[in-house]
């Protein structure tokens, strides 16, 4: 309630602008999916309209943007109509009240005695036309307390600590508009406790223990507009109608209690209502027919609750509804007449719905629809004739490109070339030094053909973000359940597991060689291609399940543009949240943890060799080993730790950017497949001395006496 107080005083003079609602503007038409810019005869596309850049140049497509519609018209109008009224009521400085609690504060005929320690009410001059007890100790309202008021208006008592109302607390306030009795410590009104109230406008009962609503308590409140109950314990609506005791109620809040079903009979008689806001329950069933008399709303909220279905016809009757907001339910469809009957719907609010059926002919009556919010923005492609469609991206992709940033389109290919042209160039030199046919040089190629294959799945992601460019979302549906984007993402899961599972394989035999040196089997050539063989199967096999298995994992690779299934989804299907958490925080971070522990205690085992060592040099060498371990585990670091913490913080459905995943995808993720090469081969003294001796074979002019390698270096770490 705080937000919606802090509006009223703004809220007062504003006037709702008219919805643009057609492509066509004095007389100039523009086509489906276009709108004009203004009085210019230039059309711009959805896309680009209510985006936050003047792109038309007269910023007529920055107008008439905000949604307005529902209940800030409502208020809005509604404050216009008082404000002549009320003004000037409790204004000026001079004190008309006698007598005034010494330790309240008076101006005109308003009392505030706010925040001052009061354990009951205190008296006051009859004449009061205000009284402001916020934040005090109060704990209970007895009768006739009120009894010698009747010109006061206006009574708050907010944050105080009221758990009981006698049924006569109110008696003699024949005056009273406004009562608000927000965060108390209520559990029930007894009946007709607020019959004196003839005048009431305004009953704030929010953020009390309230657990039923008893039609009968609000008898006599015959001008009753706003009811305010929000989050109370209300777990069921009466079966009789509110509007019997309360018949120009007209905005009715009980956002955030337990309410499960809601029946026929609750607003057969609430011929007056504009605003019903039932967001945050636990709303399971509303049966048909529910809303068919409610021919004035104009706003209605059903989101946040447990609505599995929708009865087709149950939105019949609302011919002047303005705002329906159903987002973040467990919908499974919507009915394709769903909205036919709410020919004035100016905004429609679907986030957080993920409906199979959803197609054009769902809103193609909608004519009047002016803002229309969805789960992607992909779903934008149905509502061509909308101006204002949410969200213009997913923080990966956008309404025009694949890759909603200039800088990752950009990038994806300089990483790309990277990553293909540094492992190709460590096969091709490693292939031609004829010393070079060792396990370990087997294991080294290996690695590079996985790393290389996470450039190759760079390329085509940027080649499809190529293709489409200036017209992606037409595109975008298709794309993510196309054949190429489940390969391109069944490429990249081969080669980060495959190259996990390669880099943990290298480490542990390169463990076993420092830490047990004199016990440890050298690996030889038929093993190795045969744990290599193993590793390539497990990687083909972990990329490939989710392709065979569609009806477990659904569309497992496609869930967004760069077909990457790293972070999880409120509607993913438990399966693939199971199985991408086993991968990465379970097979993924066991790996790293492993090479973590075997990079430290080879650098243990060197230091403690080297400490019984005598001779120059030691030192240096032994910062050496340090600089290369450390360097492996932190670019290990920095690949993982990320992408471990995002599939976390999915999976305990913490709302992460999509930018986020979009940034991952194209940079961490590919960190070890482009540095690779030059951790294991490029940068080892061994093999650039080898190098330099291929040199010096070649020209003789360069040859010198040959070094000797220390043992203290590994050859590859």
């Amino acid at each position: 309630m705080g937000p919606l107080l802090l509006l009223l005083p703004a809220l007062c003079c504003a006037a709702p602008e008219p919805p643009l609602t057609r492509s066509r503007w004095d007389g100039h038409a523009c086509p489906l999916g276009q709108f004009p810019c203004g009085n210019l005869s230039a059309c711009l596309p959805q896309a680009l309209h209510c985006n936050g850049e003047d792109d038309c140049g007269n910023g007529a497509d920055e107008e008439n943007c905000v949604d307005d519609s529902g209940w800030l018209q409502v208020l809005g109008n509604m404050l216009a109509a008082r404000s002549g009224r009320t003004a000037g009521e409790d204004e000026g400085d001079t004190c008309w009240l006698e007598p005034v609690p010494a330790r309240c504060r008076c101006r005109g005929r308003a009392v505030d005695c706010t925040e001052q320690d009061l354990a009951a009410v205190p008296w006051v001059s009859s004449n009061v036309t205000r009284m402001d007890l916020k934040k005090n100790k109060i704990r209970s309202l007895l009768d006739n307390q009120f009894a010698g008021y009747g010109s006061l208006r206006k009574l708050f008592f907010q944050n105080n600590r009221i758990r009981s109302i006698s049924r006569k607390a109110f008696a003699g306030l024949s005056q009273l508009k406004m009562l608000f009795l927000s965060h108390n410590r209520i559990t029930q009104l007894k009946p007709r406790v607020f019959e004196d109230l003839r005048r009431l406008e305004w009953l704030m009962l929010d953020n009390n223990r309230i657990a039923h609503i008893v039609p009968a308590a609000f008898a006599g409140l015959k001008s009753l507009y706003f009811l305010y109950m929000l989050n109370n314990s209300l777990t069921q609506m009466p079966n009789a109608s509110l509007c019997v005791e309360m018949p120009r109620l007209s905005w009715l809040e009980l956002e955030g209690n337990r309410l499960r079903a809601v029946h026929g009979a609750v607003f057969q008689e609430c011929h007056d209502f504009t605003v019903l806001i039932l967001r945050r329950n636990k709303l399971r069933w509303i049966q048909d027919g529910t809303f068919s008399r409610l021919s004035r709303l104009v706003e209605l909220d059903l989101s946040s609750n447990s609505l599995a279905q929708l009865p087709a016809a149950l939105f019949d009757g609302l011919a002047q509804l303005q705002q329906l907001n159903i987002s973040y339910n467990p919908l499974a469809e919507l009915s394709p007449g769903q909205f036919e009957s709410l020919p004035h719907l100016r905004s429609l609010s679907l986030e957080g719905l993920e409906i199979p059926n959803i197609h054009n002919l769902t809103f193609h009556k909608l004519t009047h629809l002016s803002h229309i919010y969805f789960k992607r923005f992909q779903y934008c492609s149905y509502v061509p004739h909308v101006r204002s469609c949410k969200p213009n991206t997913d923080g990966i992709s956008s309404f025009e490109n694949l890759l909603a940033n200039i800088v990752l389109r950009v990038s994806i290919w300089v990483i790309a070339c990277l990553t293909c042209c540094g492992n190709l160039l460590v096969i091709c030199l490693r292939s031609c030094l004829g010393t070079e046919s060792s396990p370990h040089t087997t294991a080294i190629k290996s690695l590079c053909c996985a790393d290389g294959l996470m450039g190759i799945y760079l390329f085509v992601i940027g080649a499809f973000d190529l293709q489409y460019s200036g017209e992606y979302n037409k595109h975008a549906q298709g794309w993510m359940g196309s054949l190429p984007c489940q390969l391109a993402g069944s490429l990249a899961t081969l080669s980060s597991e495959v190259s996990v599972l390669l880099l943990t394989y290298m480490t542990l035999e390169k463990y076993c060689s420092i830490v047990f040196p004199f016990s440890h089997h050298r690996a030889v050539k038929k093993r190795t291609v045969s744990v290599l063989a193993a590793i390539w199967l497990l990687g083909f096999s972990l990329s490939v399940v989710p392709l065979c298995c569609k009806e477990t994992f659904g569309n497992y690779y496609g869930r967004n543009g760069v077909c990457f299934p790293l972070q999880s989804e409120l509607g993913e299907r438990p399966s693939a949240r199971g199985y991408s958490a086993t991968i990465y925080l379970g097979l993924n971070l066991a790996a790293f943890i492993t090479i973590v522990f075997a990079y430290s205690s080879m650098f243990y085992s060197i230091h403690v060799t080297a400490s019984k060592t005598a001779g120059r040099g030691v030192c240096s060498r032994e910062v050496t080993v340090a600089k290369r371990f450390f360097f492996i585990v932190l670019t290990d670091a920095l690949c993982w730790i990320p992408i471990f913490l995002l599939k976390l913080l999915s999976l305990l459905q913490v709302e992460i950017p999509g930018t986020v995943t979009s940034w991952v995808v194209i940079f961490i993720l590919p960190i070890n497949s482009a540095l690779n090469p030059l951790l294991y081969t490029l940068t080892t003294a061994p093999f650039r001395e080898r190098v330099r001796g291929c040199l010096r074979a070649q020209r003789p002019e360069l040859r010198q006496p040959p070094r000797t390698c220390t043992l203290l270096t590994p050859s590859t770490a």
